[in-house]
């Protein structure tokens, strides 16, 4: 939808910034702390991790700048949320270089893909349902830390979820106040009485991002570039290029795939995971309070600026986030993908292919491994094998339905 007439420096509104704000205010806390979560559980070094959040926030930003301006739609660009997670689990028990290869073959993947126009075909490789299942799995863990972290720090991360649940209660305080933002707020106002985190003591200076060379292992590849193909086509994208669609644009979807495979590419050699269309922060710059429909690309071009801003400071993040404990940034971490996780579960299990989903959940949380490959990978591997067992009619009506759809398209285009 672009439009050569329209005037980037006219026509903006005072809640098109706010709306752009929110986003920017969205995307640096609850998914940077699922970011951090998984840096310190795949035990990266801080400038590590510093780099990795340079990356995700500066290329996302320029992207988001860049592909909402010519296509004159709000187009969010960020990182998979979901993804990250994946990356965090892998590095456990894989070296941090050989998963930068798999973003690599992630990145070149997701380029096929998109020079192909498969993006489609992709999509439909496996029943959605299996594919949220086996991402329920890899998310279950995170819901089921909201509590255990609770027992770790009972004043400082049990207020913090009161609050959580009391904003979402009171749903009109909810709306001036996001329950996640209020209570990221109050555990950092209840963590500085206990133990006081200096700002002082961190250097508030430009970052300055590191570059790696990936290695290649066919282990980690298999392991974790289809459940990242996954994340970042059927999850992340197909959720922001839904929400364009439901309001009058027309995605550009082979382009979001092209985009999402460059900005992937940019970020492995800075040690940072792949790039896609964030679903939730496009949802909201593409509200209708952001202004005309023709308008609204200008909240994306204020959050792609803050994001960039933000990202160029990622060391100083870091100074203050590594003073505060694990249990707080996993508690939060929670709160921040108990939606996507709520989503996926009800994706899983709400129409066909239930069996299969069933497996590909419990062989994804199992953590079974086998010839070195984790098990979000045979999560869908055995979920779909064993679904065609117990599920050939749900596999024939799908059949059945894609031939309807391409004989229905063939018709339109004779």
């Amino acid at each position: 939808m672009k439009n050569g007439n329209e005037n980037l420096f006219s026509n903006w509104t005072i809640q098109g910034i706010v709306n752009g704000f929110i986003a920017w205010l969205f995307g640096v806390t609850g998914p940077l702390l699922i970011v951090l979560n998984s840096a310190e559980v795949g035990g990266l070094s801080d400038s590590i991790t510093t780099s990795w959040i340079f990356a995700i926030y500066v290329v996302g930003g320029l992207s988001t700048i860049g592909l909402s301006v010519y296509y004159k739609q709000p187009i969010a660009v960020a990182f998979t949320i979901p993804g990250a997670v994946l990356v965090g689990t892998t590095l456990m028990s894989h070296s941090f270089t050989d998963v930068l290869g798999a973003y690599v073959m992630t990145s070149v993947l997701l380029l096929i893909i998109a020079v192909t126009k498969s993006t489609s075909l992709f999509m439909n490789a496996i029943p959605l349902p299996i594919m949220m299942a086996m991402v329920s799995g890899v998310l279950l863990p995170f819901g089921i830390n909201i509590f255990m972290s609770v027992l770790e720090l009972p004043l400082v991360n049990g207020a913090t979820l009161i609050v959580f649940f009391l904003l979402t209660f009171y749903n009109r305080i909810g709306t001036f106040v996001p329950p996640i933002l209020g209570a990221i707020a109050v555990g950092f106002i209840l963590l500085s009485l206990e133990q006081p985190v200096s700002l002082y003591s961190n250097s508030f200076e430009l970052s300055s991002p590191e570059f790696f060379l990936p290695t290649f292992s066919l282990s980690t590849i298999s392991e974790l570039t289809i459940p990242l193909l996954v994340t970042v086509i059927a999850i992340q994208n197909a959720q922001g290029i839904t929400i364009l669609n439901s309001i009058g644009y027309k995605a550009p979807v082979n382009s979001l795939t092209t985009w999402s495979g460059i900005g992937s590419l940019l970020n492995s050699f800075f040690g940072a995971h792949s790039a896609c269309i964030a679903g939730p922060m496009t949802g909201i710059i593409a509200d209708q309070s952001s202004g005309k429909l023709e308008h609204r690309y200008k909240a994306a071009v204020i959050m792609g600026l803050l994001w960039i801003l933000f990202g160029l400071f990622a060391g100083f993040v870091m100074g203050i986030v590594r003073e505060i404990p694990i249990s707080l940034i996993q508690l939060l971490a929670g709160l921040g993908l108990l939606m996507v996780l709520k989503n996926c579960l009800a994706a899983s299990f709400s129409s066909t292919f239930q069996i299969g989903a069933l497996f590909s959940f419990m062989i994804t949380l199992s953590d079974f491994t086998l010839i070195n490959i984790g098990s979000p990978f045979w999560g869908l591997v055995f979920g779909t094998c064993l679904s065609f067992v117990f599920e050939k009619d749900d596999f024939k009506k799908r059949l059945n339905e894609n031939k309807g759809v391409t004989s229905k398209k063939q018709r339109i285009s004779s």
